[in-house]
């Protein structure tokens, strides 16, 4: 029975994981070294602003780890959506990067970079041609949206990384790409079954995710055949059951059972997940359908404003027990303050929202529960046009707030405790994704350009 071997370094280079894993996970034989390096998961500002989640040095330091490993068993390294959103950039950084190490650790390998950054005259074409098609709840798409992006980038399949496997790449470093091509490409590549291959990609792209307690970032490591694959992770400290590993298929999923990927759908209906010791599970009975046409998941962020915070927390039993309703005059006369300031136009030219932790902070409208405790924590945000009028509005907001009265109270009082000084804090540029698209390509390739150079 034919196999092919996977060893999965981290959830997000960067993130880290255990040498001493890896060390015990090479044993094994891995076939290939695969990591994911981006996530939407932190937000617009990566994209928007090109910096990356992690700092150079921690992506260096897992990428030094992988790259030795596999150039001593003379298997491939494949990492996408380099440094967090996978920009052109932030591609030719992780790729300063690899040419450092090789440098350093005297190394010499066949280099591939993958950039993922779209071209606006192409998009605008598709756009034209109605080739550019919204996904459910997405928001207007024109080409002002496509002119005011900071960047653009298209979520890449398993085709490039085949692409630069088959040209004899033994280090691959892509833009923005779907976490699961960048295990699917090689076992794809060698003719095993695509339902096999996806499903163990989806588990596998979060590195150590799929065990039963994560305490860490850690490796783990798969064996695919044609109708099954194995899920075991290196660490003996950790360990999978079916439970833990049929629940990631929901991770970063709207359902359990399907997974949209550019050239098809994995179905896991009918998936069986079994034990086959107290460490390791069995996984098969999926299936994939090719899709009747291939797509490129469109990310795009733009520029909203500067914003400006105040964090405060409020203690007072007697405002607790009337929050709403001083909450809300508060904001009233907050409002009415920067009016009287600024004028009248300054309405829309800003906007406040205010976050209440310990009430409804992480869910909003739909927290189940509203009740107030014995303390609420206040996040007022202001986002405006630049960071000296975010700050000017913030200052004001931050003088009402912090003596801003109830009935029961006469004189001066203070109401929030504000734990900084000043308690305005600057936080600069603040981004938005402006879209949730996909295109229609002409070929798998059409909107990647591929570069190889022996460093």
């Amino acid at each position: 029975m034919k196999e092919i071997r996977i060893l999965s370094a981290t959830g997000i280079l960067g993130s880290g994981f255990r040498e001493e894993t890896m060390k015990r996970a090479m044993t094994l034989k891995p076939d290939f070294i695969g990591a994911d390096a981006g996530s939407t998961d932190p937000g617009p500002h990566h994209l928007g602003s090109g910096e990356p989640q992690f700092s150079d040095a921690a992506c260096k330091r897992d990428l030094r780890l992988m790259i030795l490993a596999a150039r001593a068993a003379k298997i491939p390294v494949l990492v996408g959506s380099a440094m967090t959103a996978g920009t052109d950039a932030q591609v030719e950084r992780l790729a300063g990067i690899a040419r450092e190490i090789a440098r350093e650790e005297k190394l010499n390998f066949k280099l591939a970079t993958i950039n993922s950054e779209q071209d606006r005259g192409y998009l605008k074409k598709r756009l034209k041609q109605g080739r550019i098609k919204p996904l459910a709840n997405a928001p207007v798409f024109d080409e002002a949206v496509i002119d005011r992006s900071a960047h653009i980038v298209g979520m890449c399949g398993a085709e490039p990384y085949i692409e630069a496997l088959q040209n004899g790449a033994d280090v691959v470093i892509a833009g923005r790409s779907s976490d699961t091509s960048i295990f699917a490409a090689l076992p794809v590549m060698k003719g095993f079954n695509p339902a096999t291959v996806w499903h163990m990609a989806k588990i596998m792209e979060c590195g150590a995710a799929s065990v039963v307690l994560r305490k860490y970032p850690d490796c783990n490591f798969a064996i695919v055949t044609d109708d099954h694959f194995i899920i075991e992770p290196p660490n003996p400290e950790y360990r999978c059951d079916p439970a833990s590993v049929a629940s990631h298929n929901l991770y970063e999923n709207s359902t359990p059972y399907e997974l949209v990927e550019p050239s098809g759908i994995l179905n896991t209906v009918n998936a069986r997940y079994e034990a086959v010791s107290d460490r390791a599970v069995k996984v098969s009975g999926s299936t994939f359908k090719k899709a009747e046409r291939y797509t490129i998941k469109l990310e795009g962020a733009e520029l909203a404003g500067y914003q400006s915070i105040v964090l405060g927390s409020v203690r007072d039993p007697i405002i607790l027990r009337q929050f709403d309703h001083w909450l809300e005059n508060l904001i009233k006369a907050a409002r009415d303050r920067i009016r009287a300031v600024m004028g009248d136009s300054i309405d829309s030219r800003y906007r406040l929202d205010v976050r209440q932790f310990g009430r409804n902070a992480a869910m909003g409208v739909l927290e189940p529960d509203m009740s107030v405790g014995h303390e609420v924590g206040l996040l007022f945000q202001i986002t405006a046009p630049d960071q000296k009028l975010a700050n000017a509005l913030a200052k004001s907001l931050s003088h009402i707030a912090v003596h801003y009265p109830v009935p029961e109270w006469t004189g001066l009082i203070t109401s929030v405790a504000f734990p900084y000084s000043p308690a305005e804090i600057d936080k600069g540029a603040s981004y938005r994704f402006n879209m949730n698209h996909v295109v229609e390509p002409d070929s798998p390739l059409e909107m990647f350009r591929i570069n190889y150079e022996q460093v």
